[in-house]
């Protein structure tokens, strides 16, 4: 399937905690974001193609490299190169101050991106809520980045607590967790997924009907 279709088939019918099961059984079983990356606004899903981007601490007046004096270093380079379905997921900096804010969010609306995922925080979170961009975040936190931080490249190769995403990755998220679909095995992923999930439709339904969760188990190899 298409990108396209594969993204709203995610979003309609799976959720990220069988997606990561079946990862576990190919496995793949550290490919969750830190937990405390969570939605801006509770029961957002996005689903899409990773938009790399590194950050890092940089005082302003500090250093003699070619960003010294560039506010914000390649942020809104990186910003303007968004693609439609593309996510916007960054990490490098401390936890001084915010990552993505309310401008950023209109620009990135405007270029059909589908969310935003950052290992820190975020400010201007009313702005974003009434703008309906899907943001996820470590929270909230209004100190700007601009005399603390910039961002030194972007579609390069990135970690987050050891989870490696590779510009490109796919990037499923929802309420219970941020997700990387490593490129490989992200076709046998979803059609796992999408059959696991069919399965375990079928155990509930046993399940009311009587059965236990022993025989239950036995059966059909899911719980």
């Amino acid at each position: 399937m298409n990108d396209s279709d594969m993204f709203e088939i995610m979003k309609e019918k799976l959720f990220t905690a069988v997606v990561g099961d079946v990862l576990d059984v190919l496995g793949y079983r550290h490919q969750f974001l830190p937990q405390p990356i969570k939605p801006l606004v509770p029961g957002t899903k996005i689903a899409g193609r990773a938009m790399t981007v590194l950050e890092a601490d940089y005082l302003e007046g500090e250093g003699h490299g070619p960003l010294a004096d560039q506010p914000f270093g390649l942020m809104f380079a990186a910003l303007d190169d968004l693609k439609p379905d593309e996510i916007y997921i960054a990490t490098g900096a401390s936890l001084d101050y915010a990552l993505w804010g309310g401008l950023m969010s209109t620009r990135a609306i405007h270029l059909s991106a589908a969310g935003a995922i950052l290992n820190g925080f975020i400010r201007d979170t009313g702005e974003i809520r009434k703008l309906g961009f899907a943001a996820f975040s470590r929270g909230a936190f209004a100190q700007d980045q601009g005399v603390r931080g910039k961002v030194l490249d972007y579609r390069v190769p990135i970690s987050i607590e050891g989870v490696q995403i590779e510009n490109g990755d796919l990037i499923f998220a929802d309420d219970e967790g941020v997700l990387v679909i490593p490129k490989q095995v992200e076709q046998q992923a979803i059609s796992d997924a999408l059959e696991k999930v069919s399965t375990e439709n079928e155990v509930a339904q046993a399940i009311r009907a009587g059965m236990s969760t022993q025989e239950a188990f036995a059966t059909f190899g899911v719980m």
